[in-house]
């Protein structure tokens, strides 16, 4: 499925370990299965929610094939093939590929984060080699770098770029971006406190945390404002914003799969370093899971 064009809430999947660390491959099922009943628009794997950096190649390749296999063609898959090695996200890239992922995402080489010019020849190296669409991914908190204003002039007009997910909390840089944005390039909010902030700028909807637990809201608030319902999507985000502060007052993916664990969707377990949350975050979470209305 070409997700060229791809509109409203693509949940960032999380990767579902059993009690022994290994990857719960029926969970992993029975989540796509959830997204696919309650209307989300597409799926990422193994993003930073897919706790892909503890795994192994061979494990992201599993799970990118399952969800494929299970998805079926129905919405599109994109799979994150990130490094802070560029070889290495070429190679992943690759591999994705060849599993039959629709999209790739693509983040900044964190750690040693490099200079513009230098960020510019790691995304290009993969869009000029790997024929998919490809989603840029700035995330400075994480990363340590960004994507400058000058690469995104640069890198949106490639062939293989579809867009920009853009979770660096900056309104005033997504207002930057938003000027090169058109029905080849998108912005996808990557701060779910701050998705119809982006809808109003011109975005397109939003690569989605809160989602893995609430998939049908963050679809209605996205399509909501897109067919011109701008109230009703503004009332979901002011509504969701103490569950979507929860989900995150630990680093993320902690607590949404400690709050899909209360929900009887998956086994809370986590590859180290991630361990689990406190008991003060734990009850404020669960405190929101029940405002909200997911869990009793």
């Amino acid at each position: 499925m070409n997700p060229r064009g791809l509109e409203g809430s693509v949940v960032a999947l999380v990767t579902p370990f059993d009690e022994n660390g290994q990857i719960d491959f029926p969970a992993l099922d029975r989540l796509v299965d959830f997204h696919l009943q309650n209307h989300t628009d597409g799926i990422l794997v193994l993003g930073t929610t897919g706790e892909s950096s503890p795994m192994t190649d061979a494990e992201d390749y599993a799970v990118a094939e399952r969800v494929v296999k299970d998805v079926a063609g129905r919405i599109p898959v994109i799979g994150g093939a990130g490094s802070n090695a560029t070889h290495e996200s070429l190679a992943k890239s690759r591999g994705l590929a060849e599993l039959g992922v629709d999209g790739l995402l693509l983040i900044t080489p964190y750690y040693n984060k490099s200079n513009e010019e230098g960020i510019y020849q790691h995304f290009l190296a993969v869009l000029d080699d790997v024929d998919l669409p490809v989603i840029l991914y700035n995330i400075p908190g994480r990363t340590g770098c960004s994507i400058s204003e000058r690469n995104v002039a640069r890198l949106c007009t490639h062939p293989n770029v579809m867009g920009i997910k853009e979770a660096s909390g900056n309104i005033s840089y997504a207002s930057t971006v938003a000027q090169y944005l058109s029905d080849d390039f998108r912005m996808y909010s990557g701060n779910d406190d701050m998705v119809v902030p982006i809808l109003s700028l011109g975005g397109s909807g939003v690569i989605s945390v809160w989602a893995d637990v609430q998939p049908q809201l963050v679809h209605d608030m996205v399509m909501s404002y897109l067919e011109g319902d701008v109230r009703r999507a503004r009332d979901i985000q002011i509504s969701g914003l103490e569950l979507v502060h929860s989900l995150f007052c630990e680093v993320n993916p902690i607590p949404v799969k400690a709050a899909l664990a209360m929900m009887g969707m998956i086994t809370e377990s986590y590859r180290q370093p991630l361990w689990p949350m406190t008991d003060e975050h734990r009850a404020r979470l669960r405190a929101a899971l029940v405002a909200a209305g997911v869990i009793e």
